[in-house]
């Protein structure tokens, strides 16, 4: 699954829900909905969504369930879900 997602993300080069252009330098971040690569702007936007919080806790435990990994761990694919970042 690393290898999968890590493609994905790694370098996002554009929103995948408002298709703005992102920089290298441009934080991104993983939505909790659909886990692709989205915009600041557009996280701020999901999470300001009604059902937001029950998404996110749903979420989490299939993540952990499906990586096996910590929520926390810097490296895992569920903590770029709530943690941006940058292009390497």
């Amino acid at each position: 699954m690393k290898d999968t997602w890590e493609n994905v993300i790694s370098c996002a080069l554009n929103c995948s829900r408002c298709e703005k252009k992102l920089a290298a330098d441009d934080k991104r971040i993983l939505s909790v909905i659909d886990h692709q690569p989205i915009c600041m702007p557009c996280k701020q936007e999901e999470e300001n969504r009604p059902d937001y919080e029950n998404i996110s806790r749903n979420m989490i435990g299939t993540c952990l369930a499906d990586t096996e990994q910590m929520y926390g761990d810097p490296g895992g694919y569920c903590y770029y879900h709530f943690y941006p970042y940058t292009c390497s």
